[in-house]
């Protein structure tokens, strides 16, 4: 689980990239889950409430910018 402090210190780039890698494991985990080969649920819930918190924090950059 990320912590917003750690993100917010992170470039527009590096976030970006996380984000990739984020939705890239949640497509993995997905196919997972669908063919019974997921050990560790939890990691489903953490990796979406990454990717949202991710988003967020663009969303929040992105309007201050505008203003």
């Amino acid at each position: 689980m990320t912590d917003i402090t750690d993100l917010r210190a992170k470039s527009d780039d590096e976030l970006n990239t996380q984000l990739g890698q984020l939705k890239r494991e949640a497509f993995n985990l997905r196919f997972q889950a669908a063919t019974q080969q997921l050990e560790k649920t939890s990691r489903v819930k953490e990796v979406r409430r990454d990717i949202a918190r991710i988003k967020t924090l663009q969303t929040e950059r992105s309007r201050s910018a505008a203003k």
